[in-house]
């Protein structure tokens, strides 16, 4: 599915009862007062607006997503319970109208598979995140690599998983892009979808404090 596809197909579902996430990450940002947090697909804005309550009046959060519908939602979301202290961004992962070193949190649920260049989108939170800053990310990955013929299929891309790529080399993208890796805080049993068998994990991980020139941290 190319973006006015995945756009229109997100935006008709921005007033749906339908869940669209695979994983609780913000159960894991641990946001506190006064922190600036990012939430990556943020979809109608529901977890955007938990962490608002949580950073509180100093703090702020930036939703991200790609659905003009779910933007809209969102925004009117946010009126609707009088919080002030968000923004929701109309971006692709890959490049965010968001300050360099500037994030304390950034958390996603179901979302980085999505992207055509995941790479990008790793050197993405990076580039946001300060440095010592932390992510949660929940996300889907495949025991072996997903079959072409699924790539543009439209359920396996609404059931969240045609475009996920191994744990090995979702692991090798996060340390690729300068981040280091902490811990997997919770991981599914493998299930069938197509052909193959995925999983869901959530991922926590951090931008170290300084990066050595030789890759080491």
């Amino acid at each position: 599915m190319n973006l006015p596809e995945i756009n229109k197909r997100y935006s008709e579902l921005a007033d749906s009862n339908c869940c669209l996430s695979c994983g609780g990450a913000i159960n894991y940002s641990n946001a506190k007062l006064g922190e600036v947090c990012v939430d990556l697909g943020s979809g109608r804005g529901t977890d955007v607006l938990r962490l608002a309550e949580q950073v509180g009046d100093k703090g702020f959060v930036f939703g991200v997503d790609i659905s003009e519908g779910m933007i809209e939602k969102a925004n009117r979301n946010a009126h609707k319970l009088e919080v002030k202290n968000v923004s929701f961004v109309l971006s692709e992962l890959e490049k965010i109208d968001i300050p360099s070193k500037s994030i304390d949190v950034i958390i996603s649920n179901c979302t980085i598979n999505h992207a055509h260049n995941k790479p990008a989108v790793w050197v993405e939170i990076y580039r946001m995140l300060k440095p010592g800053g932390r992510f949660a990310i929940s996300d889907i990955y495949s025991l072996d690599p997903v079959p072409e013929e699924y790539r543009t299929d439209p359920v396996a891309v609404s059931e969240c998983w045609a475009g996920a790529v191994t744990k090995r080399e979702y692991l090798q993208t996060i340390e690729d892009a300068g981040l280091a890796f902490v811990s997997i805080n919770e991981e599914s049993a493998p299930y069938d979808k197509g052909k193959i068998k995925v999983a869901s994990f959530t991922i926590l991980g951090i931008r170290p404090q300084t990066k050595c020139g030789c890759g080491c941290f």
